[in-house]
């Protein structure tokens, strides 16, 4: 038995083996959205496209090209697969924990790694509305300052315990929040384990 067979479930291994949905060389013109997060050079980036059914308001279908590790490859395929015919409000907020619990769970170390798909996803359906005049549907994450002398956002919070942060003294070492005056660490430790439940929660 290899590491690979003892960490990952067959459903995630099935998905990194023969990933669906993969976009290859077409013409992504033809798509509604398009949505591009991440850096090319750190190898991490992922362009997810789709098209829309817009009768039903719902995706028909979805395609996607990114580089990285199984859990990578495996989440988004099968993230590819769980949004077709969802509405795109429902696809809108589809996150890496349901993505994991499809997929049979995730290492918690890897979880992180779930977390490109639904970007880019939300990218591309924000991408559609864009380019049919419906900017009243754009959602935007809007980050909220939690760490004033560092600067430190609540979405840099959640980044940090998707990166694998357990602890108030882990989350300074990761970000630099409360390294100054302080006055932070209640409102800080307090999201931190409102994301550790939201993520990693049963």
């Amino acid at each position: 038995m290899t590491a690979f067979d003892w960490v990952y479930s067959e459903k995630l291994k099935e998905h990194f083996m023969h990933p669906k949905n993969v976009l290859q060389d077409e013409d992504i013109s033809a798509y509604d959205g398009k949505g591009v997060v991440g850096n090319m050079k750190c190898g991490d980036e992922m362009m997810m496209v789709i098209k829309v059914d817009k009768k039903n308001n719902t995706i028909a279908d979805c395609k996607w090209k990114t580089y990285g590790c199984a859990s990578a490859i495996a989440s988004t395929s099968i993230l590819s697969e769980m949004v077709k015919g969802m509405t795109l409000d429902k696809a809108y907020h589809v996150s890496p924990k349901d993505v994991a619990k499809e997929l049979g769970g995730l290492p918690e170390h890897k979880i992180h790694c779930s977390v490109l798909g639904d970007k880019a996803l939300r990218a591309a359906i924000n991408d559609y509305y864009l380019r049919n005049n419906m900017p009243q549907k754009i959602e935007t994450e809007k980050a909220r300052i939690i760490c004033q002398c560092m600067n430190v956002t609540d979405k840099e919070i959640e980044h940090a315990v998707l990166e694998g942060v357990r602890t108030y003294l882990e989350l300074q070492e990761h970000t630099k929040l409360g390294t100054v005056c302080g006055q932070c660490k209640d409102e800080a430790t307090r999201l931190m384990n409102e994301y550790i439940q939201k993520h990693f929660g049963k």
